[in-house]
């Protein structure tokens, strides 16, 4: 097999196909979003939103699409943000607060719910809450787990609009901590501008 197209060196490890000194220098660290945590919360939320909507929501009611949307806005505008920082700063933070704002307006929607359902929305300070905040399941499995824990009390609805709203909130600090990250290598590093100035002098200087 020729190595040479397929992202992995002779010896099938993953490899990067920008990797000279001189593309460090001129694009920076950039990508890498999936080891964000930013980015893993909100791409399990997206998961759990799916779920969520298919069994609880029927296709014709406008928020299915509207939680839907604002889910998957949350982890892409991050990792599109990730994508493009190599090139552009203020792309890169342009899109990370798009995703804040998603995720924000995605845990409004999730209170909405259950509201218009007649549920309890659990408050801080509620053991009930204060179990949903501490869970931070690891993957969807271990988060529909928990909502469909036997002998809880709650309806699997209930918990599960709660455990959404949760979510949400974490995701949305997250992306509210990359985005204040983001304004300090900005004013540590600079952009994109002030790293071609910085190779072009390296060049010259040999």
């Amino acid at each position: 097999m020729n190595h040479a197209h397929d992202g992995t060196d002779p010896g099938g490890e993953p490899r990067r196909a920008l990797r000279s000194a001189s593309a460090d220098r001129v694009y920076g660290r950039h990508s890498g979003y999936r080891n964000l945590r930013a980015y893993q919360v909100a791409e399990l939320l997206y998961d759990f939103t799916c779920r969520f909507c298919t069994r609880y929501l029927p296709r014709s009611d406008r928020h299915h699409d509207q939680m839907v949307q604002a889910a998957r806005s949350g982890y892409q505008n991050i990792a599109e943000g990730s994508e493009d920082s190599a090139t552009s700063k203020k792309l890169e933070m342009n899109l990370t607060n798009v995703g804040r704002s998603s995720l924000a307006e995605l845990e409004k929607d999730y209170v909405k719910q259950l509201k218009r359902r007649g549920l309890q929305k659990w408050e801080p300070g509620d053991p009930r809450f204060e179990e949903a905040r501490a869970l931070r399941p690891p993957t969807l499995e271990a988060a529909v787990a928990w909502v469909n824990r036997t002998g809880a009390r709650e309806s699997p609805e209930e918990r599960a609009a709660n455990l959404g709203a949760v979510l949400a909130a974490q995701a949305h600090w997250l992306a509210e901590r990359l985005l204040d990250r983001q304004a300090r290598d900005f004013e540590a590093a600079g952009g994109f501008s002030e790293r071609l100035h910085a190779a072009r002098r390296w060049g010259r200087n040999g």
